[in-house]
Parts: structure tokens; C-alpha cells; sequence
């Protein structure tokens, strides 16, 4: 909620700021901002599907619904970045541009402040309640926060000198690459999850130590895992000592 009120904030200041001080990379950082708002909406709107708890159709839970509308914030990142990219390449053929005014520079600062205040908040909750969206989202408001320092420094660089207007375009473009990098990357983490995807080798490796250090355990073979949102599952085929009850052989798995 946090978050979505600071989105909102931004998105309204950089637009105005940016389009009466004539700045298309400050515009395409409000933009930015206003992907984020829209990320928050979905996380709010999906957290309440993805905690609920197991019923008979879903018999192992509703987690999966995170990682597709993760997915889905990865998917606004790529398409705003491309609305973005496609304007910039558009404006550069544009001749005789009207000249950029030191407001514009109010817009990147307070932007690059509260969007990093933003980013150590959610990351520290998403870390805590081990949730992909919340720490996706958390990304989400450090790429706004890095964007905003090309743009800031495109738009004092052609205050300085006029003759370098053309940096705010290089300054939108970039902001357009930090979000095209980020959705993809957020895109294959969660399709890998909605895939099965297992932990890692010497994740596994860490488990099965574990597992043998129990003094009861004589040996473990065929454990697998598939990542499912915030969780990970696991079955494997434990050994025992033979002599043992079916009760004390359960106990110790």
C-alpha cells in the first residue's frame, strides 16, 4: 500500500514535471513509475488467491497463481518498455525540439530517493516472508530508482549545454534497457517455477547431508524437488535398518 501510494506520487510529479519542462526521458521515467503502480494492484489483488490454503481441486495449494502473475509484472515491464523504446527512436527524427527547462532535474532526484527507500522496504518483507512477488516487486522500484540516474544526469548535461539534447533521448533509451532486462529476467525465474523447476545441485547436496546425519537414517536415493512460489517440495526414498516396526521406520521419515 506503501508502495502503491509512492508509485502513484511519482508517476503524477515526473509526467508533469517532465512534459511542461520538455523532457521525453523524464516522461518515459514517469511511465516507469506508473508500471509499478500497476504491479502493486496485481500483487494486492493476487495475494489473496495464492494464500489460500489447499482444497480438494487443489490439493497442494494455490502458489503457483504468484509465480503467473509474477510472470504477469515481468509481461507490463517488457510492453511499457517497448512503448517507451519505440517513442524515444520516433522523437529522434524530430527537428527543432523546444529546450528543456531545470525543473525537470526535481523529478529524477526525489525519484531516485523515495524509489530506493521503496526498494530496501519491500525486499526486507519479501526476504522475511520468502515471497518471488514481493521481492520481484522490490526490483521493480530499484530499476526505477537506477533509471532515474541517466535520465538525471542526460537532463543536466543539456542544460549545461544545449547542443547536447540529444542525451535525452540516450537517457530514455537507457531507461528503457535497465526494464526490458529486468522482465525478462523476472520472466524465466517464474516460468522455470511453473515448469517444476528443481533447486540447484548443491542445494540438494546440502539436503542429503542433512537427511544421513540422523543417526537412524542408513541411506537416502531418488530425492527430487520442484520449486513452487515461496515453497519447495521434496520426496525422496529413505533407508532404514530392516529390523525396525513400520511405526519407528515412519517416525524417522
Amino acid at each position: 500500500l506503501i508502495g502503491l501510494a509512492a508509485n502513484i506520487f511519482l508517476s503524477v510529479i515526473k509526467f508533469f514535471i517532465g512534459f511542461f519542462g520538455n523532457s521525453q526521458a523524464v516522461v518515459a521515467d514517469a511511465l516507469h513509475s506508473f508500471s509499478d503502480t500497476s504491479s502493486d494492484l496485481i500483487i494486492l489483488f493476487g495475494v489473496r488467491y495464492w494464500t489460500a490454503p489447499p482444497d480438494e481441486e487443489h490439493p497442494f495449494g494455490h502458489q503457483k497463481i504468484e509465480s503467473f502473475i509474477t510472470i504477469i509484472i515481468g509481461l507490463i515491464l517488457i510492453s511499457v518498455a517497448g512503448a517507451i523504446g519505440y517513442e524515444v527512436v520516433m522523437a529522434l527524427f524530430e527537428e527543432n525540439r523546444p529546450a528543456i527547462r531545470p525543473i525537470v532535474t526535481i523529478g529524477p532526484l526525489v525519484s531516485i530517493l523515495v524509489k530506493e527507500i521503496l526498494f530496501r522496504m519491500t525486499y526486507r518483507v519479501g526476504i522475511q516472508t520468502h515471497s518471488p512477488s514481493l521481492k520481484a516487486n522490490a526490483w521493480h522500484h530499484r530499476t526505477d530508482a537506477l533509471s532515474s540516474i541517466p535520465v538525471l544526469v542526460a537532463v543536466v548535461a543539456t542544460l549545461i549545454d544545449p547542443r547536447l539534447a540529444f542525451l535525452d533521448q540516450i537517457g530514455a533509451i537507457i531507461v528503457s534497457a535497465f526494464i526490458v532486462k529486468v522482465g525478462f529476467s523476472i520472466l524465466f525465474t517464474n516460468v522455470n517455477d511453473l515448469l517444476d523447476t528443481g533447486i540447484s545441485k548443491e542445494q540438494i547436496r546440502e539436503l542429503e547431508a542433512a537427511i544421513l546425519a540422523r543417526k537412524d537414517v542408513r541411506g537416502v536415493h531418488k530425492l527430487r524437488t520442484r520449486k513452487l512460489a515461496s515453497s519447495i517440495y521434496i520426496d525422496l526414498h529413505l533407508e532404514v535398518d530392516g529390523s525396525l516396526t513400520v511405526t519407528q521406520g515412519h517416525d524417522i521419515s
